[in-house]
């Protein structure tokens, strides 16, 4: 039977549910592929037990964590709302097809609606087809402004980390 739970960063059991998951994420292609490195996995329950708008919740099965739901809260000035975004979801690869991330994105939202949340968000690449369908069947939707302007795209800039040292490129 799936346990769905309010990750407690102060619980042993939980922060390596934690950090075992996100590196089991890391590890998929739709992850990147790659660990997480160890001064990551030493200092990120630390670090999100600081701030009061990031929870974690865990699927156990049995003892073993099977799934996790990693949120941030933002806020949208359009609305004059907090906005909960989905910063990472994953499902072990064993217990896929069974449910877990609807059971994990519904307690997102009811948790996000206590918060009085205007609406979910969450990334999914192009090529994650499974993840696409999943969200999809649960009511997400691309964003967009009308056929005119098109669909919202997330980009990045990696600060004093990326390849081009922090200097703005072709500007």
């Amino acid at each position: 039977m799936i346990e769905i739970t309010l990750a407690d960063y102060q619980n042993p059991k939980h922060r390596q549910a934690v950090i075992s998951m996100l590196n089991d994420y890391a590890n998929d292609p739709m992850g990147g592929g790659e660990p997480i490195s160890e001064d990551v996995k030493a200092r990120l329950i630390d670090e999100m037990a600081k701030r009061d708008h990031v929870f974690s919740l865990l699927a156990f099965d049995g003892e073993q964590a099977v799934g996790i739901a990693n949120c941030v809260e933002g806020f949208s000035t359009f609305a004059a709302q907090p906005v909960m975004n989905i910063h990472d979801i994953a499902v072990t690869e064993s217990h896929r097809g069974q449910g877990i991330s609807r059971r994990l994105l519904q307690e997102v939202a009811t948790l996000a609606e206590f918060r009085g949340c205007c609406k979910l968000t969450l990334e999914v690449l192009e090529g994650n087809t499974p993840a696409k369908h999943a969200y999809k069947n649960f009511g997400f939707k691309p964003y967009e402004l009308g056929e005119t302007l098109g669909k919202a795209e997330f980009w990045q800039y990696s600060l004093g980390h990326g390849e081009h040292d922090g200097q703005p490129v072709g500007i």
